[in-house]
């Protein structure tokens, strides 16, 4: 929120529609089960069916004993582990507090994935439950807050370099055992792609917002998001490029290859990794996938105008309105949502993707609206962008369309969305020929490594299960410059300072005042004497991660998780030791926020933090 929030009672605090949170009941190992009914014998979408009967089933199992349970199956080890695991879903979630935006998002996208960090990223919710049974419950204003069994006690007492922590969360997608050809991929055809179309777009999106304050407040969250794995990409590839990974990843191959011949091999293994095959594979599917990123991040990434998921609905009649007995009265109208979005930017950013989109792909992969733009206006993009907007129906507010008339599939719009549904439908064709042989040699090559390492423990890739990472506080050395393990209040005054020429670190004058102060009292250090702000360790976190707790050698929570280190962005394939970091921030400066910000003394005392 741009202001903060602060419940002063149960009463104020706020509903959110859409939210839960997941704990987890139970686990256990169910590979025998999924290959006993056959899964390796099927393909593609039969494959998920089986996977969801077998989730449906399991889950009407445990729903005998406990209705707000259900089951989830998903494979580990790159499919070579099957495990069911079993949840109990809070669905009444409210808000009791959150800081201005200023803090919750200081230093924005200019510190994003960055070190020295100083963002105060947290907010507090409460669970609410039946207040019978301590339970699940939708929404209502008879629920009660929810009492758990245990919880964490938040310590005031600090940590020091070397300290053991711990994060537990739900981290969301890993590729630590991909091979070689699948991590050149990536960079090539995923990475390298996302980051030219995406800073294309943000150009665009950068000017129009500097222009008009009122067009900024709409698109910054749009902004960020787009912002956020644009930066990711350039530095992930960074990143493979300077530690060397695709040629690390070859190398271990190599000796890999080497096992697979071993008397022992022969006897473990009940598949060889055919490596020529792999290569050819993924060879086959680069040139579709750089295509492919092109389309979805020009293309498919456009929510505000949706003209393909528009078109789509009325091709399949989806979402009819009018009575149902006289077709001729049926029709759709789509919801309004041009509060939503800026027609120059939204206009030029269209009319600029349409153009670097033909530059980068070839002709093959062209919907048929570029024979349009080029013999009808000339091969000019704006001039076409302007046409879609004028005369398409699905840009006019309350227009409806009857399904009685096909004419609708002449409106410029719906024929544009339509287009672009045929090459989507190409494109899923084409890289799904591959898809099922690339996963099945990826699974031997992680099947390989575990046994050839089978004295060594090996986790399983990020997949959204609940995970524990330990390790130690403590910053890293990069050629040969420490960067520190913990920020200062004397740090975010110094950015604060420049707030007027990086909007990223405006503040509040309240914010001056408060991280100004000269004594902390309690929430300082009691080594240091510092106000100490965010910190690192070595714990392994990804996207998913945001908001996990960061425990003590006690169990005490000490900080919240949210953020990785720039130097490391390449830790989804390669977690490198010495350079991966999670950022967090120190739980005593989210007490001290509450407190000197937002006086939450009813929250502080059941808090209790010591």
């Amino acid at each position: 929120m741009l202001n903060g929030f602060f419940a002063k009672s149960y009463a104020e605090e706020l509903p959110n529609e859409n939210m839960f949170v997941s704990f987890m009941v139970d686990q256990k190992d169910v590979t025998d089960q999924v290959m006993n009914l056959g899964y390796e014998k099927l393909s593609g979408q039969k494959r998920s069916e089986l996977v969801d009967s077998l989730e449906n089933a399991m889950t009407k199992e445990v729903k005998k004993n406990d209705s707000t349970l259900h089951v989830t199956v998903q494979p580990f080890y790159e499919g070579n582990k099957w495990y069911a695991t079993t949840y109990r879903d809070f669905t009444d979630l409210r808000l009791v507090f959150t800081v201005p935006k200023s803090m919750g998002k200081f230093g924005g996208d200019t510190d994003n994935w960055m070190w020295p960090r100083q963002t105060c990223d947290f907010s507090v919710f409460r669970i609410y439950a039946d207040p019978k049974t301590n339970g699940p419950a939708a929404y209502s204003k008879d629920n009660v807050p929810y009492h758990p069994k245990r919880w964490a006690q938040v310590s005031l007492q600090g940590y020091k370099d070397g300290d053991y922590a711990m994060t537990m969360g739900y981290p969301g997608s890993t590729e630590r055992y991909l091979s070689s050809y699948g991590i050149q991929m990536m960079r090539d055809a995923e990475n390298t792609p996302r980051a030219q179309v995406r800073g294309v777009k943000q150009e665009v999106m950068q000017k129009h917002m500097r222009a008009d304050e009122a067009v900024r407040i709409k698109y910054d969250s749009k902004y960020a998001s787009s912002s956020n794995y644009w930066k990711n990409s350039i530095g992930m590839n960074k990143c493979i490029d300077s530690i060397g990974i695709v040629n690390l990843k070859r190398e271990y191959e190599t000796r890999l290859r080497a096992w697979q011949d071993t008397a022992k091999a022969a006897n473990d293994l009940t598949h060889k990794v055919d490596f020529d095959k792999l290569q050819k594979l993924y060879k086959e599917n680069t040139d579709i996938m750089y295509a492919w990123t092109n389309f979805s991040e020009s293309f498919t990434r456009r929510s505000n105008i949706e003209f393909s998921t528009r078109a789509f609905k009325l091709q399949n009649g989806m979402e009819v309105k009018g009575p149902e007995k006289n077709l001729k009265k049926q029709y759709h109208e789509f919801d309004d949502n041009s509060d939503e979005w800026d027609m120059a930017l939204d206009k030029e950013v269209l009319s600029t993707l349409l153009k670097n989109y033909k530059e980068h792909v070839s002709t093959k992969w062209l919907p048929k609206f570029y024979k349009t733009i080029d013999s009808q206006f000339g091969g000019d993009y704006a001039k076409y962008v302007d046409y879609l907007w004028n005369k398409s129906l699905l840009m006019k507010k309350g227009a409806k369309f009857y399904f009685n008339k096909k004419g609708y599939a002449k409106d410029p719009g719906v024929a544009f969305g339509m287009d672009l549904n045929d090459i989507y439908a190409d494109f899923v064709e084409a890289l799904g020929v591959n898809s099922d042989s690339i996963a099945e040699q990826e699974k031997y090559l992680c099947a390989a490594k575990l046994r050839m390492e089978e004295d060594m423990p090996h986790y399983s890739d990020a997949n959204f299960t609940m995970r524990l990472s330990y390790g130690q506080v403590g910053g890293f050395d990069l050629g040969g410059k420490p960067s520190g393990y913990y920020t200062t209040a004397e740090s975010i005054v110094e950015k604060m300072k420049r707030g007027d020429k990086v909007l990223d670190y405006y503040a509040e004058p309240i914010m001056h005042e408060l991280l100004s102060e000269s004594d902390f009292g309690k929430y300082q250090d009691k080594t240091t004497g510092k106000m100490q702000l965010c910190f690192l360790t070595n714990n392994d976190i990804t996207g998913g991660n945001s908001g996990s707790p960061m425990f003590n050698g006690k169990g005490e929570l000490i900080g919240l998780a949210f953020d990785g280190n720039w130097d490391s962005l390449s830790s989804d394939i390669n977690f490198d030791k010495r350079l991966a970091r999670c950022i967090g921030v120190d739980i005593r400066y989210v007490l001290y926020l509450m407190d000197k910000w937002g006086h939450a003394d009813r929250l502080l005392k059941e808090i209790n933090a010591k």
